[in-house]
């Protein structure tokens, strides 16, 4: 998952401490997610997208390799035509 964390963080000029207590996460925890090591929960995520006021989508973006499905299509393939 990519993810725009670092970006926002230094948008807002923050250490990753901030966004850690306010999500009540570790410093690391926060560090792993800008590294790539960690992608955090869905909760996670949208505390985090609420901690920004953005929306959660902005933060986190599938990889490109998942991003190039069509998600609808996937979900069509599975349907039954009536």
């Amino acid at each position: 998952m990519n993810n725009q964390l670092k970006v926002y963080r230094a948008k807002h000029d923050l250490t990753p401490a901030v966004p850690a207590r306010a999500v009540e996460v570790s410093r690391q925890t926060i560090n792993s997610i800008e590294n790539g090591r960690y992608d955090p929960s869905l909760e996670l995520a949208f505390k985090l997208a609420d901690c920004f006021d953005c929306h959660v989508e902005e933060l986190f973006q599938p990889d490109s390799a998942t991003s190039t499905a069509n998600p609808t299509t996937a979900l069509d393939s599975d349907v039954e035509p009536s």
